[in-house]
């Protein structure tokens, strides 16, 4: 407390104000014996109507801040109440920054968070690396060969990637940082033996401050971010580089999850490749057209497949097999995965439909799965302007035949389903397909399809007999999305199961491949 006059002379003071301001205890009493800030306010009052102050005032004494409170006497004097604040400031001045680095880490989580995808997220790492850390970030990813993927960025600036050979170890810390070891302390850091490589284009002036810190993944590291400042005023606190260590692990926790997601896509796209059925054409002057709908509309592989097996001359059959595992979803186009494999094993055997699906079934019963599967083969040769065909079934839909009269007739093979019993039994049936004709195989996700006006009637054999026996004269790829359409149409936005379609169609015009009748095919 001390107590001022109007001239702003201290007329008296307490001890606490006299061992905060000494030079108000000399004689004399010096002009600077009070602050500035003090003295000014005290003339506003001293010179002003007599009521107090809005508010306390505030300043700085040496190093330390105080809040004054005047108390005006009757003689004119004024007495203040000087109450220190150093310690409230600074902990609102903590809690502000705590409040701002917490703000920034949520937006840096759910910024990054946000893709998936491993440059985007390199780039949104650096940016907000150079906005809110230093001037200036570079990101750098573990070897990919003899090469690094950099990330640079500048505030304000754009970022650019490149990727480059980098002598990582001519950067002290960053060898180690991108083993996933702790970071070196940036005041041990010399800027001056900093590579140029290091240094964006963008960055003006010469480097002042630089801190290297890993960016720590799943397991492994997901690289390592240099930052830099520019002039030496600006030297990474301990704070911040704790803040940074804070930054560096939400940013590495992200990249590692991009980078799996990424290699996973990959390894997924590399086996879907194989699982889905192929593309089909003509065939030694046999048309093929077929046509696949998963049961789930974000999957594109399921518990139906088909697949054709071109003869290695037009003198050989081509098989074609179509069939359907029980279930649908991932775990069924596993289980078609390995009888399309098995079923490319017995092809030197296909002659043979009875003994193909009596592996096929041993098969499926020695393995660890046990659903079982139907499915029918077509094995079709060309002689003259017609495709003969031989066709078995193994507990699946009869094949249908659309002859050039529009009729529409029932293939009547049948047989035991594979992978339920130890034996199975399988009747094949030949038949020959005029030139225009087509043999239509299918699944009974088409019959099975559910829909109609009340939404719970199938589409059913009959359904698709007449929808068949209206293609007469339609190429097969026609017949195809004819097929699929009325389906489709008739589930509306229903629920279904997986679906297969495969037209065999000889073709009507074309060269022709003149084979010994006598000893090029065989007949039964």
């Amino acid at each position: 407390m001390l107590v001022l006059d109007r001239h702003g002379t201290p007329v008296r003071v307490n001890e606490a104000a006299r061992r905060l301001l000494p030079e108000t205890a000399r004689d004399g009493r010096p002009p600077h014996a009070v602050p500035s800030w003090l003295s000014d306010a005290h003339r506003r009052i001293a010179d002003g109507p007599h009521t107090p102050a809005a508010g306390p005032l505030t300043g700085a004494i040496d190093d330390r801040v105080f809040a004054a409170h005047p108390t005006r006497a009757a003689d004119g004097d004024v007495v203040w109440w000087l109450v220190e604040e150093t310690d409230r400031r600074l902990a609102e001045a903590a809690l502000r920054s705590a409040r701002l680095r917490s703000e920034i880490l949520s937006e840096v989580s759910s910024t990054l968070l946000s893709t998936l995808n491993v440059s985007r997220c390199a780039e949104v790492t650096a940016s907000l690396a150079a906005e809110h850390l230093a001037e200036a970030a570079v990101l750098i990813t573990p070897p990919q060969g003899r090469c690094h993927r950099l990330t640079y960025a500048c505030q304000g600036g754009p970022v650019t990637q490149v990727t480059r050979q980098a002598d990582v170890s001519s950067v002290p810390g960053l060898a180690e940082a991108l083993q996933g070891f702790p970071p070196v302390p940036a005041r041990w850091l010399n800027p001056d033996d900093l590579p140029a490589w290091v240094v964006p284009d963008e960055f003006t002036g010469p480097v002042g401050s630089v801190l290297v810190t890993p960016l720590p993944g799943h397991g492994v590291p997901a690289g390592a971010l240099i930052l830099l400042r520019a002039g030496t005023e600006r030297v990474f606190t301990e704070g911040e580089e704790v803040f940074a260590r804070l930054f560096a692990a939400r940013a590495g926790a992200a990249l590692s999850a991009a980078r799996l997601y990424t290699e996973q896509s990959s390894i997924t796209a590399t086996l879907l490749r194989e699982l889905l059925p192929p593309a089909l054409g003509s065939v030694h002057g046999v048309e093929y057209a077929g046509g696949y709908r998963a049961a789930a509309d974000h999957e594109r592989v399921g518990g139906d497949f088909y697949d054709v097996h071109p003869g290695s001359d037009p003198t050989q059959e081509t098989l074609v097999v179509l069939g359907d595992v029980a279930g649908k979803g991932l775990d069924a186009a596993v289980l078609t995965g390995k009888i399309r494999n098995t079923l490319h094993a017995l092809l030197p055997l296909a002659e043979d439909h009875q003994r193909v699906v009596s592996l096929l079934n041993g098969t499926l019963l020695s393995s660890r799965h046990t659903r079982f599967a139907t499915l029918v083969l077509a094995s079709v040769r060309r002689r003259g302007g017609r495709a003969h065909l031989r066709l078995t079934s193994a507990g699946h839909l009869p094949p249908l035949i659309l002859r050039a009269d529009s009729t529409v007739e029932e293939v009547a093979t049948h047989g035991t389903l594979v992978g339920a019993v130890p034996e199975v039994r399988v009747r094949t049936v030949e038949t020959v397909l005029a030139p225009g004709e087509i043999c239509l195989l299918y699944t009974d996700g088409i019959t099975e399809a559910r829909g109609g006006p009340l939404g719970d009637e199938m589409f059913g054999e009959a359904r698709l007999r007449r929808a068949l026996g209206e293609c007469a004269g339609m190429p097969v790829e026609a017949v195809v999305e004819r097929v699929r359409m009325l389906a489709a149409q008739w589930l509306g936005s229903g629920g279904h199961d997986d679906m297969a379609v495969v037209a065999i169609g000889a073709a009507r015009t074309g060269p022709l491949s003149v084979v010994d009748g006598g000893n090029g095919g065989r007949s039964t």
